[in-house]
């Protein structure tokens, strides 16, 4: 990932290889393009008339369209402008930051005043901004033979007029806090399911937090099976990898909450003896994306100082089929003793999630969010750009879809319908059962792993399943894993 810097020496000036400007679309169906902040000065140190060149190109500024001039007699050899469309917002400019990133596959260093944005808050612009670039920059090369990575090195913001150092340099921070944390959450889910059963992606977890503060615990199976954990044990009975439970801690002084973030790590979705297609397995190696996240979520927070207490746990486990995997009809008893009855192994995420939720509960933390990619069904509702949370307080979905609108991620709120769909969670032979309904997927499996968080103790729970992953290229994210919703989880943290 690149650095990035900000200083007030003017952008003219710079030895950077690449400068780049923004610009804003005026005239409607007639557009034309108008430069934004430095292009003044940038055109009187390279004798350069960019509302002219800008015409002749035919290029109207619309968002993340891009306009590349050669620059003379300077040090830097080409001036890129970068469409922000007809009123910028933050989430172009984070579209913005992409193109830069996708215009700089050999570039090593840039130098830019798109911070300075007309019509944007200093702050929240450049880290708009650092999140679109240093995204938009990420390239999966761990089994790559050929080095096919990103060159961009360096990112210098320049500040002018009413963005200045004092008001860049804040945003620049927790941009780039972001950034390596939805950079860690890509790194882990993009990572071969071999690399990640749940022993290895437990002491992976003990490195990762080397040097933050936060403390980390791992149940093993003995523990795990000593102390009831049923759910995990069951589901990841048919591997050889056993599963674990992994619990983070981080307990600033003077914190006055104490939040548990929950989330799913099956390292490997093979559906169990209710066996996936080859197609449906085919990126199951991102079922642990609710994991990483909540990792990723608390190494931001202690990173940052955020005066919150967060207890993270992990549910790891590998659903794989064989002679002694869960059959459906088993009966699993969770941590706690209620015992759940096994009609489909290809739900297996609620089950690992009800042990982890129990023992969430059992800190007595204000209020708990999971993260889990649950349901197809989430997909189905709102498609892959768009998570749902689902809540059993209204001030808890309200502030998360706050966080989620301020961090440029999407969340839709459904209901948690107890009264209307609670009735058909009862098992036969058992407390509840895992599947066995008809619609409403996602409803119903919030509500039954609502029936596993402590008598009340406000809880939401976010299903990612659409938006942890992405087949294609779009804006600042990258084909394969995303990182959402990292940026959402870490603003909530620091407001809440």
């Amino acid at each position: 990932m690149p650095q990035f810097s900000v200083v007030k020496s003017s952008i003219g000036r710079s030895d950077a290889k690449l400068l780049a400007v923004g610009a804003t679309s005026s005239g409607g169906k007639r557009a034309v393009a108008v430069p934004g902040a430095g292009s003044d000065i940038i055109g009187e140190a390279y004798g350069l008339d960019l509302v002219s060149e800008l015409a002749t190109l035919g290029f109207r500024g619309g968002v993340g369209e891009t306009a590349r001039l050669p620059l003379r007699d300077g040090p830097a050899g080409s001036l890129l402008v970068v469409g922000l469309g007809e009123h910028p917002t933050l989430r172009s400019l984070r579209t913005a930051g992409a193109a830069i990133a996708d215009a700089t596959t050999a570039t090593g260093t840039v130098a830019t005043t798109l911070a300075a944005t007309e019509g944007l808050e200093p702050e929240a612009a450049a880290r708009a901004l650092v999140e679109g670039i240093g995204l938009g920059s990420y390239r999966f090369t761990t089994y790559k033979t050929d080095d096919d990575g990103h060159a961009l090195e360096s990112v210098t913001l320049h500040a002018i007029g009413n963005a200045t150092q004092a008001k860049l340099k804040p945003g620049v921070k927790l941009g780039a806090a972001l950034v390596d944390g939805v950079v860690l959450v890509r790194d882990l889910v993009n990572a071969a399911p071999a690399d990640k059963r749940p022993p290895a992606l437990a002491d992976r977890v003990r490195t990762t937090m080397r040097g933050t503060g936060v403390k980390v615990k791992v149940l093993d199976e003995s523990v795990l099976e000593k102390g009831g954990y049923g759910g995990l044990l069951g589901v990841g009975a048919g591997s050889t990898a056993p599963p674990r439970l992994v619990e983070l801690t981080y307990a600033p002084e003077g914190a006055k909450k104490h939040v548990a973030l929950v989330g799913k790590g099956i390292t490997f979705d093979s559906g169990g003896l209710s066996l996936k297609t080859a197609e449906g397995m085919q990126t199951m190696k991102l079922d642990m994306a609710g994991a990483a996240t909540a990792l990723a979520a608390i190494r931001v927070a202690a990173q940052l100082g955020v005066k919150v207490r967060i207890t993270a746990l992990l549910a790891l486990a590998e659903n794989m089929p064989s002679g002694i995997a869960t059959r459906p009809g088993d009966v699993l008893t969770i941590r706690g003793g209620r015992t759940v009855e096994v009609l489909n192994t290809d739900a297996e995420g609620r089950l690992v999630l009800a042990d982890a939720l129990v023992h969430a509960s059992e800190k007595k933390p204000d209020l708990i969010v999971d993260l889990a990619t649950l349901t197809g069904a989430v997909v189905t509702s709102l498609g892959p750009k768009i998570g749902a949370v689902i809540s059993n307080e209204d001030g808890i979905a309200d502030q998360l879809l706050a966080a989620a609108d301020r961090a440029g991620e999407r969340l839709w709120r459904l209901p948690l319908a107890h009264d209307v769909y609670g009735e058909e969670l009862k098992g036969d032979i058992a407390d509840i059962k895992n599947a066995g309904w008809s619609g409403a997927g996602t409803i119903r499996a919030a509500l039954f792993l609502h029936e596993f968080v402590g008598d009340g103790i406000p809880w939401a729970h976010l299903d990612i399943a659409g938006t942890a992953w992405t087949d294609s290229d779009d804006g600042e994210f990258r084909k394969g894993a995303t990182g959402t919703p990292l940026r959402t989880v870490v603003e909530w943290l620091r407001a809440v």
